[in-house]
């Protein structure tokens, strides 16, 4: 007999004495669940970038190997299997074999095209992995925040560790080693960490979530990252008219103007100077109106790419060979477009749509409580964030983006089977309007039912 629940039980036992033991209760994803945790513990906090010793080992594969074995060898008796996964992951399949094809085609780097592509597969498997396993608003939480804490810990490591170096660039590698990257990871995890300080139930976690915010907003500014301060205040906006409109807490609003007069009073000096050179009126930062002007280079060469190679595209990550000056365009959706072709720039639009689509059915949703309401409204707010700031930055192959849209997808899928397992009755018949239709209803008697 097929096992439908994810959660399934032994028999009751009687010890020597004939006395009935409690039953174990065994989930078969427990395993897996806590080897996904790993693997974002090791993508979003980098450890081996900080702690030494382990740089040497090959951390995200090892825990996402281990992930996938412990949800394989369950498998017949999950919840959910690979046939119940949705039309996102699908995209996200097409998109990953787009552009693995195209490497072979690449007129830049056929090889380094592929063998990229082939990493960027991983982003695939993260995605069933949260689909598949996060079956729970709870695990949805503790998912969420690893996430969050991890980013809160690398901003306050980076400003140790960097605090002489120019905007926190190179102090932690992979996707924080860019001052850009790092700001838009820090936007994408604000919201999550605003819903965690709202919905603590104690001083001392509201304590500790307003620290981690403060912590991440000076890691930004620092950064003096022009896209990732736009991309903060339309974050900003979304995430607070959530929380503080539609949730009616008018408090956050005012604490946060003044947290980010408090921040920009401090630490915004380089900030306020890139800005100011868009316009030529600063003296002390020139190179910021040279790196405009080579953004807007990149972007015509991003154009140029896209007319002479519009199918498969150059392949992946070979625009900075082709741009001349080796640097990559400062926009995701050219990025996407020039290296895996106009199909593959439709395919990714078509993967992040639904996740706005899940936010839609969600922000619908009747008799949601008031946590899982926040965390939607800190959902929508990360995917503004990101769509915001991919016009400035070229952040295509970054996960978090990706791992947002999963937990839309798991998250409404969560609250489907819910509504689904709390037996909400179908409306009772209506009674007949006349003798007819009673005598209709009960045809099979042959006798007619009284009206009252």
């Amino acid at each position: 007999m097929a096992i439908a629940s994810e959660i399934t039980a032994t028999a009751p036992e009687t010890d020597i004495l004939g006395r009935r033991k409690i039953s174990r209760v065994l989930d078969p994803t427990k395993t897996a669940f806590f080897w996904l945790s790993m693997f974002f513990v090791v993508y979003c906090a980098r450890p081996e970038d900080w702690i030494p010793g382990l740089k040497y080992l090959p951390l995200a594969k090892i825990t996402a190997v281990f992930a996938m074995w412990s949800f394989f060898s369950s498998m017949r008796i999950t919840k959910r299997t690979l046939k119940d996964l949705p039309k996102e992951a699908t995209f996200l399949l097409m998109l990953t074999g787009w552009l693995f094809v195209g490497g072979f085609f690449s007129p830049v780097w056929k090889g380094g095209a592929v063998s990229r592509s082939i990493d960027y597969s991983k982003v695939f498997v993260a995605f069933g992995l949260v689909f598949l396993l996060i079956t729970t608003f709870d695990r949805l939480k503790r998912i969420i925040f690893i996430q969050t804490f991890s980013v809160a810990v690398i901003c306050a490591v980076s400003m140790i560790k960097g605090h002489s170096r120019p905007r926190l660039s190179g102090v932690i590698g992979g996707i924080y080693s860019n001052p850009n990257d790092l700001a838009f990871a820090i936007v994408l995890a604000l919201p999550f960490a605003l819903a965690f300080m709202v919905s603590a139930k104690n001083a001392v976690a509201k304590a500790f979530w307003v620290g981690a915010m403060l912590i991440m907003m000076m890691a930004l500014v620092l950064t003096a990252s022009r896209a990732g301060f736009i991309d903060l205040i339309c974050m900003g906006t979304v995430t607070l008219y959530h929380f503080g409109i539609r949730g009616k807490r008018f408090y956050l609003i005012v604490a946060t103007a003044l947290a980010g007069v408090l921040v920009m009073s401090t630490a915004g000096g380089l900030l306020f100077d890139r800005f100011a050179a868009l316009t030529g009126d600063s003296d002390t930062e020139e190179s910021a109106y040279g790196s405009y002007q080579a953004r807007m280079y990149l972007m015509k060469r991003a154009a140029d790419g896209i007319a002479n190679y519009p199918v498969f595209g150059l392949g992946m990550h070979c625009f900075p060979n082709y741009s001349g000056i080796w640097h990559d365009v400062h926009m995701t959706y050219l990025q996407i477009c020039v290296e895996g072709g106009i199909p593959a720039f439709f395919i990714y639009f078509l993967f992040f749509r639904r996740g706005f689509k899940n936010l839609g059915e969600l922000l619908k949703a009747k008799n949601l409580d008031e946590t899982t309401t926040l965390f939607v409204g800190a959902l929508h707010g990360s995917l503004i964030g990101y769509g915001v700031g991919a016009l400035f930055a070229p952040e295509a192959y970054q996960f978090f983006p990706y791992f947002a849209v999963a937990f839309t997808a798991a998250l409404l899928q969560t609250v489907k089977e819910k509504q689904g397992q709390s037996g909400i009755s179908p409306s009772p018949p209506k009674k007949p309007r006349h003798f007819l239709e009673a005598y209709a209803s009960n045809g099979r008697t042959g006798t007619i039912t009284p009206l009252r």
